[in-house]
């Protein structure tokens, strides 16, 4: 018996995040299904991190215990045939038995988008937040390097465990601005507490219509200092990278 390392992709939209939540249609519930039709002899995957109703994943990293007599090729699409249109399976290899998707990461990359427009765009809205009207780029890209180091987020989230540390270090945080005019912000964190980097958005938001002054956010994130409640909606948010050290 083998274990394997997933990448996997799937669109947040339909369901109630991804951790497993009896029957609540849940990512993992439906990836555990899917295994167990391939005779998947665990009780419970791994993963690198949870997603939040509503949150996306293009390199959402999952491993399993499986007996599987053919290739990786195969058991991809074995998985994928299994697997509802929202989800599929990008990458699948062999991993060192130890492997733990979670513990292992170096650091997790994820990315918010949002677009511009007086009106809604049934294509742009699953995956990105629609502001209107548009916000100050340079406000962004001032705002956007404070949150760099090492500093305690409490004022940006809570820890996934009572009592848990709220320490963090954000190793990248920047925003760039598309030909069409939309706006990606992406960051990249040892971890992130709960609902920090939808925090992380919504107080840049605030910072670049007015509402807080640079000084209010750079002593949140200095000195723990409170701020304005409120954070992005979810279906901008995205989980695209897990980082590990290399074998």
């Amino acid at each position: 018996m083998e274990r394997y390392q997933l990448i996997l992709a799937y669109d947040g939209t339909l369901f109630s995040g991804f951790q497993r939540q009896g029957r609540e249609r849940t990512v993992q519930l439906v990836l555990e299904e899917a295994l167990r039709q391939l005779d998947w002899p665990e009780r419970s995957i791994l993963c690198a991190g949870r997603t939040d109703t509503g949150v996306h994943a293009t390199g959402q990293v999952i491993s399993f215990a499986l007996e599987w007599n053919h290739s990786l090729e195969d058991l991809r699409n074995a998985l994928n045939a299994r697997l509802p249109d929202d989800v599929s399976v990008m990458d699948v290899k062999i991993a060192n038995p130890e492997f733990h998707p979670r513990f292992d990461a170096l650091s997790r990359t994820y990315e918010y988008r949002i677009y511009f427009s007086p009106a809604r765009n049934p294509l742009k809205d699953r995956i990105a937040w629609r502001i209107w009207p548009r916000i100050e780029f340079d406000r962004l890209l001032e705002a956007a390097p404070c949150f760099l180091g090492i500093h305690d987020f409490s004022s940006f989230g809570k820890a996934m465990k009572p009592g848990g540390s709220t320490i963090r270090e954000v190793h990248e945080s920047d925003w760039t601005l598309s030909i069409e005019g939309d706006l990606k912000y992406r960051v990249t964190a040892n971890a992130f507490l709960y609902h920090m980097i939808r925090r992380f958005v919504w107080q840049q938001f605030l910072y670049a219509t007015g509402r807080i002054t640079i000084e209010m956010l750079k002593n949140a994130i200095e000195n723990a200092a409170s701020l304005p409640p409120g954070m992005a909606p979810p279906n901008g948010l995205a989980l695209v990278q897990i980082n590990y050290l290399e074998r």
